[in-house]
């Protein structure tokens, strides 16, 4: 079920579906659609596509993948933006998304991948056709198990707001060490005799946050396994396994190995999520981290970053997805 934002050309995808920004006449096009065409086999796709157009705005339909290395294609026909009010355009775009994955899992699909839909030549601002197509997403994985990819072109795509951005990067600039270590070298004084090393920044860089209770004080027992800890912290924090996994944007099968295989160790992504889905303060995290074999470094971006976020209680996903997409940096979950 995880939703993962992905730099990668969708016709290359080893999913069960793509879905194509169709035009309502189901024509080849240009663009992704286009590219859709040619690589599925454009007379192939296209006759398909004749026996089933048109469609409305907002509507989708199913071909066969042809040549693709997905079985399937779903043709969803966005709005094109200046026909329509703000509010009209955000429906009928919501309600392409919304018909493409029910097409999905009505088919036995378990993983599509879309593009931006009318974001190109229907002139959809690109900001907002993200945010309706992760709220619309979000949405139906709340009661569906579904891999679900947004394919774009690069990190322009991705607009996280300035206030955010540079409060993260403020805490890059003061907590990364590769960050602070340049910065505070470059204020001394050349050729004063001071040597200033890695090694003495890393012993007198910044301080910590005050230590507070760990996990231990929550659920006891130092010993106990990655698995047997995070069965006690759902049952602490009052949640469900599905809660938690669906807030960690996990696989569901994934979750369950972690949660009956003895001895079983996630990644340190997954660590992190699950983590992050049970509100773990910076402290309780590092435990958790820790009877995985893993731990959070100043000198690693991904793990600043994330520090962050738990620090200042910020624990949507899939905003700290957006922000790690930005910098480049491997996202949660998935």
């Amino acid at each position: 079920m995880p939703f993962t934002i992905v730099r990668q050309d969708i016709t290359k995808m080893k999913v069960d579906a793509i879905v194509n920004a169709a035009n309502t006449e189901l024509q080849i096009g240009g663009g992704v659609c286009g590219a859709i065409f040619r690589a599925a086999g454009a007379q192939e796709l296209q006759a398909a596509c004749d026996q089933l157009a048109p469609i409305k705005t907002g509507e989708a339909v199913i071909t066969p993948g042809f040549a693709l290395p997905a079985k399937f294609v779903i043709h969803a026909a966005g709005p094109v933006y200046s026909r329509y009010s703000a509010e009209q355009s955000e429906q009928l775009l919501r309600s392409a998304y919304l018909n493409s994955l029910q097409l999905a899992v009505a088919n036995q699909c378990e993983s599509i991948a879309f593009p931006l839909i009318s974001s190109g030549i229907y002139g959809y601002p690109k900001a907002e056709a993200l945010q309706v197509a992760t709220a619309a997403i979000r949405g139906f994985l709340a009661d569906h198990d579904l891999d679900v990819y947004l394919a774009v072109v690069d990190q322009a795509i991705i607009v996280v707001s300035e206030k955010l951005l540079e409060a993260v990067d403020g805490y890059l600039d003061t907590n990364y060490a590769e960050k602070s270590f340049e910065a505070i070298k470059s204020k001394l004084p050349d050729g004063d005799g001071l040597i200033f090393t890695e090694a003495l920044y890393d012993c007198y860089g910044p301080v910590a946050a005050p230590s507070r209770p760990g996990i231990d004080d929550l659920v006891g027992n130092l010993d106990e396994s990655f698995s047997y800890m995070l069965l006690k912290l759902i049952d602490a924090k009052g949640m469900t396994d599905v809660e938690v996994y669906k807030r960690a944007n996990l696989d569901r099968k994934l979750f369950s190995k972690i949660r009956t295989g003895k001895g079983y160790m996630p990644s340190k992504r997954t660590a992190i999520a699950l983590a992050i889905a049970l509100e773990l303060t910076i402290d309780e995290t590092n435990d958790l981290l820790k009877r995985a074999g893993y731990a959070l470094s100043r000198s690693q971006k991904f793990d600043v970053i994330i520090e962050y976020f738990i620090i200042n209680g910020k624990y949507n996903i899939f905003e700290i997805n957006e922000v790690l997409f930005k910098y480049d940096q491997p996202l949660l979950g998935g």
